[in-house]
């Protein structure tokens, strides 16, 4: 997704771009895998599947557990770029929290707040004033900081200041700031006000949950910034190795497949493919994924959580549990289903993932694959998380890096802003994004 965005940026200003994947379809790691049989195959799994398993071309599957936030930056990128014009969206209908024993809607109104069972009277008050203090606050204004110091004061210093209990505290961290362990607590306060209210804004643009998701798979994602690259003069090929990046006196010069060279002064290049330049962050912070496919008609309930979800009238909830139980590192549930053209009818897609912490990664997530139960068939895939050694500027090779286990695209497009600067020279302007006005590449809409 990096690379595709990238290109589709490049190709916007003007420059020109070969983009090659080695891969039959577009987006590498954040691809959506269609039809359900190549699924099977990817996984290696045996014979093809069940009949009761509906049509093979109705599934998308994802291999990342991603949402967008309605108000974060990769939606900023799709409406710069317009590239919205190729995708249709869905908002995911609500985010749960799992606490002692339960399954409770994170509310999305004030008046789910004050419904909602997650606190007591009182701390719903003090959780209100707190929230009203991250709505006011501004980085950029010292006004709004009330005493607090948002380079210096702790995060547990913020939670004191407010009286606010345990119980609250967990909540905020993990189901608002979308924290995966409590590590944020000790460390000062501004990244974490920006993420509650990062949440608070996604989900005032549209109520029921600060999510969105593309219709057919975040594998649309990529095709649609490939797509606007094509149309400014990008060159895409798939199904094309690569055999050698060609490097003299330090610095890239080419790129080698199938016997050519193609001459170029700068390179792109995903984690995977340069394994000398990279930096692993190490066994304890290994991603995890678990891919879960399952289905149950008209009704989907947790075993032993006292709830049940049933389906809205479009034929689906969509939702995201932080925190299912108390291990060191949350774990994540992203679930979609036929309403979102990913699975086949009365079916659904759920994806577990945590960051691996023991050598038993699969026993780690069990707790959600208890509430999960009746699972029709599950694909497990482990992942390292890679970042670069070297920065590019003199080589002219600059290496993204590979997803984190965070529940949406915030760090990745953070990733992006990076390489564009180490590449351009300059900080990343939205502004640069922008479809040229009289751009007349092949849009019939433009005509």
């Amino acid at each position: 997704l990096q690379e595709c965005i990238l290109s589709g940026i490049m190709s916007v200003n003007g420059k020109k771009v070969l983009h090659m994947d080695r891969n039959s379809y577009y987006g590498g790691e954040s691809a959506s895998i269609t039809p359900l049989e190549d699924l099977y195959k990817r996984f290696n799994l045996p014979g093809a599947p069940p009949e009761s398993m509906g049509r093979g071309r109705d599934w998308n599957v994802d291999l990342i557990p991603k949402f967008l936030m309605a108000n974060g930056q990769l939606v900023k990128m799709l409406l710069y770029t317009e590239v919205t014009r190729y995708l249709d969206f869905k908002v995911i209908e609500g985010s749960f929290v799992y606490k002692g024993g339960k399954i409770y809607k994170v509310p999305s109104t004030e008046a789910e707040a004050l419904a909602s069972s997650l606190m007591g009277l009182f701390e719903k008050r003090r959780f209100r004033k707190f929230l009203v203090y991250v709505a006011n606050f501004d980085e950029n204004d010292p006004r709004t900081f009330e005493g607090v110091d948002p380079k210096k004061t702790t995060m547990r210093d913020v939670y004191k200041k407010f009286d606010l209990g345990q119980d609250v505290i967990d909540f905020t961290g993990h189901a608002l700031a979308l924290y995966r362990t409590d590590d944020y607590l000790d460390q000062p306060c501004q990244e974490t006000i920006n993420r509650i209210k990062l949440y608070s804004e996604s989900l005032a643009r549209y109520g029921k949950s600060p999510y969105l998701y593309p219709l057919y798979g975040l594998g649309e994602l990529p095709q649609g910034f490939a797509r606007l690259s094509a149309i400014y003069g990008g060159t895409y090929m798939l199904n094309k190795p690569i055999e050698e990046i060609v490097i003299e006196n330090g610095k890239v010069v080419g790129v080698k497949s199938e016997g050519e060279v193609q001459t170029l002064p700068t390179c792109l290049l995903p984690t995977h493919t340069c394994p000398s330049r990279l930096g692993s962050f190490g066994f304890g912070h290994n991603k995890y994924r678990e891919k879960l496919v399952f289905g149950l008609r008209g009704q989907m309930c947790w075993a032993g959580a006292g709830v049940s979800v049933t389906d809205s009238a479009d034929g689906c909830r969509g939702g995201l549990w932080p925190q299912l139980c108390p291990v060191p590192t949350d774990i994540y549930v992203c679930m979609i289903s036929s309403a979102h053209n990913v699975a086949a009818q009365g079916k659904y897609i759920a994806i577990a993932s945590t960051t691996v912490e023991t050598a038993e990664p699969e026993k780690e997530i069990k707790p959600a694959l208890d509430l999960l139960e009746p699972i029709e068939q599950k694909f497990v895939s482990i992942s390292d998380l890679f970042a670069p050694t070297d920065l590019g500027t003199e080589s002219q090779i600059f290496i993204s890096r590979t997803y984190d286990a965070t529940t949406h695209f915030e760090t990745t497009c953070d990733d992006i802003k990076d390489i564009y600067k180490r590449m351009m020279g300059s900080e990343f302007d939205f502004e640069e994004m922008k479809r040229k006005k009289n751009d007349i590449y092949g849009e019939e809409e433009q005509q």
